[in-house]
């Protein structure tokens, strides 16, 4: 087994590559040549690679006279990023590589076998899918033990957080160093299991799904549904997850739902055993200090109070930008 790389700590020591070069594979290129990273972009030719890094250098000058990037960051973006002529002068001498091509099986099989026949032996190697097996795709690599997912979300150069899915076989050396080479680049990560959609897209299809059943039904209008999802509990979800917003609204509380939405949904609203053997201990969520959470008694008006504000000041940004432009 090959010793996985550790990717350097330094900023301006670190060699990346991306092999996809258009939205997703560019956003994630200008994250990471932002923070500090010297950073590959590769495509199915060197035309298309140089096309895209024009196209990001763009889209930076346009972002950060909109006040989205900060002032430089082009002159950044022209220091750290470049385009090279094929995949195989991109991943030579990168310390992690990111695989951003098609969501196509086949098309990442193939590209994933050309990057690990190029790369460095010990070079850390990611994919971008959002769906996708890692342990199948972990087939294509050699020293498969510095292969996994590295999920960014789109836009990537906006959206905070990224997926990280290893697979059984990844060291937990890999894992670390990709972490630690994502946080650098100011992201937050949450590592998952390698299962069917992962977490986020479990998480977001099931919303869409119950979302469609209601308008299919004629229960509500597409519009009302989006409207009640953005201004009640998806107005918290900046700042709260599903656990803490349970915690605070007191687990006997959600428990008492679940028996309510099973008499019409049984199968669908079955309570989690996760909640009622919360609710069986007597640990309710903040109310008795202890929950999924574990908020300390004494922090619950501290808890309160960022929540009160953090409302408020979304209220107030959502004010100021006024309405999508969706109608």
């Amino acid at each position: 087994m090959t010793e996985t790389a550790t990717i350097p700590a330094s900023a301006g020591a670190r060699k990346i590559a991306i092999v996809g070069s258009g939205y997703m594979g560019g956003g994630i290129a200008q994250v990471l040549a932002l923070g500090g990273a010297r950073v590959a972009l590769s495509d199915v030719s060197a035309e298309v690679a140089q096309s895209n890094y024009d196209r990001l250098l763009v889209e930076s000058d346009q972002f950060v006279a909109d006040g989205l990037f900060p002032a430089g960051s082009t002159e950044i973006l022209k220091q750290n990023l470049w385009a090279a002529k094929d995949i195989e002068e991109a991943v030579a001498d990168a310390d992690f590589i990111e695989e951003a091509v098609p969501e196509v099986m086949e098309i990442k099989h193939q590209t994933l076998s050309r990057i690990s026949a190029a790369a460095r032996a010990d070079a850390i190697i990611g994919s971008n899918t959002s769906t996708i097996s890692i342990a199948e795709l972990s087939r294509a690599v050699s020293n498969p033990e510095r292969f996994l997912g590295v999920h960014f979300s789109n836009p990537s150069p906006f959206i905070p957080g990224v997926e990280i899915i290893p697979h059984a076989g990844t060291s937990a050396s890999t894992v670390g160093a990709v972490r630690d080479l994502v946080h650098a680049a100011g992201k937050q990560t949450a590592v998952v299991k390698d299962v069917t959609g992962f977490v986020l897209n479990r998480l977001q299809y099931a919303l869409f799904h119950e979302a469609a059943q209601l308008v299919e039904q004629g229960i509500a209008t597409a519009d009302d549904v989006d409207t009640l999802v953005r201004t009640t509990f998806g107005f918290r979800l900046p700042f709260f997850g599903p656990f803490a917003i349970a915690d605070m609204a007191g687990l006997d509380v959600y428990n008492f739902c679940y028996q309510s939405l099973q008499k019409d949904f049984p199968e669908r609203f079955a309570t989690p055993a996760i909640l009622s053997d919360l609710v069986e201990a007597g640990k309710l969520g903040t109310k008795t200090g202890a929950g999924f959470l574990n908020v300390p008694a004494d922090r619950i008006p501290e808890l309160i109070a960022y929540r009160n504000k953090a409302y408020v000041a979304m209220q107030k940004l959502l004010d100021e930008l006024g309405p999508a432009p969706l109608g």
